[in-house]
């Protein structure tokens, strides 16, 4: 009898899956580094200039390793799965998923909408302020999408159920199809792959949870990441995509805003390689430091992620503006030697401002959540829009513009959304009483 290709052969560590713990949190820390390290900074004459240090001849091929978003999506594809099976209904299962997405956003929108104006009275120049605001949001790109790959989960956990691997496989022809409208002269069309191409990803996660890619052996892992680099490699010599898997300052294309398909490619190079290395990878979090690294960093995933940059713009703020630092000249001594210095002073940053709102993640929301399926529904897709509104406008726009300039609206409708992720809205017993009241005003004019 063969074994059974349901289930990952990964060591689970009180119910959870080590190895995708380890991924996910792999996946974060090299995100939170590749940010730390990627910016060249100087100010002069209350501008402040900006460069990315992997624009550097040659080191975009770092980019094939250090852009884990793939990641990401595949690790939250799988948990994804996981715990709608074991949840007791997908509405259930829905609102918790929504509302745990929503809840550490809200305070870094609520400081974000006092510290530009906080800082302009302190005389900080207008454009400095601008990029803090604009970096401080865009991240919020990733919870936009991702609300939306899971309100898509349970119809996707069908059919995936129904048609396997043919789901993530149609996906990519689609976002084939996106990129070739898009490289034609069809721009906008491209963002049509910030659906697709994630989704694939995704959906690849579903396949370790259920399926083939939980129990390959090693060999095969390193026969899979191996295929996977080499389409993506193939597909940057021969096609019109750049080398970097991050956008580039000046490059006319970019492989991550919107995605192209590359990231699909790409995402198999690296579920493969990892997959390849996960015996090591599950002995290292057996270690009592790492397991409690794990522990740590488990229920604080989305605050790390949101609170990192503001991390940033704070050690950015007092050496670069307030001290007259500037970056060295990427891979040189003097930059490798400030490197730890950076990222060190960043971190203790980070570590200030968790244990400040890192409790909002941690701590479950008070109260019954009643809300139906088609209100949560509603919930996520006005959470992902107040998202992708704050990604794109940033947060810097004066307070005293008016209610529906800046960043209010966009606050206004991830608000919204988290509110109706939680109780049932009370429609018809509204509905039913206001048609009862007119009824009764018509009955009282005809006497």
């Amino acid at each position: 009898m063969q074994p059974s290709l349901q289930r990952p052969a990964a060591p689970r560590r009180g119910g959870r899956d080590t190895f995708l713990d380890v991924v996910r949190a792999g996946a974060i820390l090299a995100v939170i580094s590749q940010h730390w390290i990627m910016p060249v900074l100087s100010y002069s004459a209350g501008h402040l200039a900006t460069g990315n240090a992997l624009a550097t001849p040659g080191w975009w091929i770092v980019t094939w390793l250090s852009q884990v978003m793939p990641l990401v999506f595949f690790a939250g594809g799988a948990a994804n799965l996981m715990s709608l099976r074991a949840a007791p209904s997908a509405r259930d299962w829905l609102a918790g998923r929504v509302r745990r997405l929503l809840m550490p956003v809200l305070p870094l929108m609520a400081v974000w909408l006092v510290v530009p104006d906080l800082l302009r009275q302190f005389g900080v120049p207008e454009q400095p302020l601008q990029v803090a605001g604009a970096i401080a949001a865009q991240l919020l790109w990733f919870l936009a999408v991702y609300l939306i790959t899971v309100l898509a989960t349970p119809l996707l956990a069908a059919a995936h159920r129904r048609w396997g691997l043919a789901v993530p496989a149609v996906l990519a022809v689609l976002a084939v199809g996106v990129d070739i409208a898009r490289f034609n002269d069809l721009g906008l069309v491209g963002f049509a792959n910030a659906v697709f191409v994630w989704l694939a990803v995704h959906q690849l996660g579903f396949h370790y949870a259920e399926g083939r890619l939980g129990t390959l052996d090693r060999r095969s892992a390193l026969g899979l990441s191996i295929a996977g680099f080499t389409v993506t490699a193939l597909l940057v010599a021969f096609g019109p995509y750049p080398a970097s898997m991050i956008g580039m300052p000046g490059a006319p294309v970019s492989n991550m805003s919107p995605p192209t398909v590359l990231l699909v490619s790409l995402a198999v190079g690296q579920i493969g390689l990892l997959l390849f290395l996960r015996p090591a990878l599950n002995a290292l979090a057996a270690r009592p430091a790492m397991a409690t690294a794990l522990r740590w960093i488990g229920p604080r995933f989305m605050s790390v992620y949101l609170w990192h940059m503001p991390a940033l713009v704070v050690v950015a703020g007092i050496s670069v503006l307030g001290l007259g630092y500037a970056t060295p000249e990427p891979g040189t001594v003097l930059w490798l030697a400030m490197v730890p210095v950076w990222v060190a002073a960043a971190a203790l940053v980070l570590t200030a401002l968790l244990r400040v709102f890192g409790r909002f993640e941690t701590r479950r929301p008070g109260g019954a959540v009643t809300a139906p399926a088609a209100q949560l529904a509603v919930a996520a897709v006005l959470g992902s829009a107040g998202l992708l509104g704050l990604a794109a406008h940033g947060f810097t726009a004066p307070l005293g513009g008016g209610l529906l300039s800046g960043p209010l609206p966009w606050v206004a409708l991830v608000v919204t959304a988290f509110a109706l992720a939680g109780r049932r809205l009370p429609v018809r017993e509204a509905a039913t009483y206001v048609l009862g009241r007119a009824v009764a005003r018509v009955e009282a004019v005809k006497r």
